[in-house]
């Protein structure tokens, strides 16, 4: 019995040990992780949270302070702040998922192409050159006014603005692995390149995707925030952190809380996307982890 006992508590800590591994311990990223786990927390239980409707105007109650009844106050129409914020970090967050997703497949099926073969090489990585050269604001207003305002054209512009950057990353892992012996043994035995590069070099870069990734979920939010509140992002109809703070800006000096909220949230997602891919950054870089020791 107490073999059966053993063995099955080692079956169940090897995943754990699997996570730990990935995971790093640190205080920084435990702050960031707990933060987003707030506020993801709080987007999906946003109708139970709330009580209000985001979008239900009530003008007796227009640009009313802080109370117990509204937190966070209530804004030119008389909706509800609190309620706005925490409905658009479902907007906000899902558009920074989205974003992430896209860039980070785009870009790290670019990243093995242009690495592992050099004649794509030459093509492709010129074209990812020439789009990070602009600005990515700029690009990503350029894209949104030829597609027009909407979520999936916010996603879309973000995601062809971030991708070139995971693109460049993976190409540069790509290729000094594909000098690797475990890929030059592969390459004797006679596997295709399609296979040497989904078996062999693909799994070794996802450290440095993960990293991008957790970077790039920051800029998606403060990209989408940016584009909205110019007024080429998403719909105003639509509650999303940007949509309410260009709608504040107009209200600053007698309803200023319009404001504060929807910038707090900005701050502390960005600031815990951050804090989390600095710990990652260094979780796996074993130069970094050896000076910090």
């Amino acid at each position: 019995m107490a073999d059966l006992k053993t063995a099955s508590l080692d079956e169940v800590s090897r995943p754990m040990d699997r996570v730990r591994r990935v995971l790093p311990s640190d205080t920084a990223s435990t702050i960031g992780l707990c933060l987003l786990l707030i506020i993801g927390t709080a987007a999906l239980l946003a109708p139970w949270i709330t009580g209000y409707d985001p979008n239900q105007a009530e003008p007796a109650v227009r640009l009313q302070g802080p109370s117990g009844q509204h937190w966070f106050g209530t804004d030119n129409l008389g909706r509800d702040v609190f309620a706005r914020v925490v409905y658009g970090a479902r907007a906000s967050l899902g558009v920074g998922v989205a974003v992430v997703l896209g860039a980070v497949g785009l870009g790290a099926l670019l990243g093995l192409v242009t690495g592992y073969y050099r004649r794509a090489d030459a093509v492709l990585m010129r074209l990812l050159d020439g789009l990070m050269a602009f600005p990515g604001l700029v690009l990503a207003i350029s894209l949104v006014g030829v597609m027009g305002p909407g979520v999936w054209t916010v996603i879309i512009a973000l995601t062809i603005v971030y991708a070139p950057r995971v693109a460049r990353v993976v190409r540069g892992s790509a290729i000094v692995l594909k000098d690797q012996p475990m890929v030059e043994a592969a390459r004797q035995m006679g596997a295709g390149s399609p296979y040497i590069v989904a078996r062999h070099v693909a799994p070794h870069c996802l450290s440095p995707i993960i990293v991008q990734a957790s970077f790039i979920f920051s800029y998606a939010v403060l990209g989408e925030a940016a584009l909205s509140f110019l007024g080429v992002g998403v719909p105003p109809a639509i509650p999303t952190w940007g949509n309410i703070l260009s709608e504040a800006r107009t209200y600053l000096q007698q309803a200023w809380w319009m404001a504060i909220a929807p910038g707090v949230f900005i701050f502390l997602t960005v600031l815990a996307l951050n804090l989390v891919g600095d710990s990652l950054r260094d979780h796996f870089d074993p130069k970094l982890r050896r000076s910090r020791k």
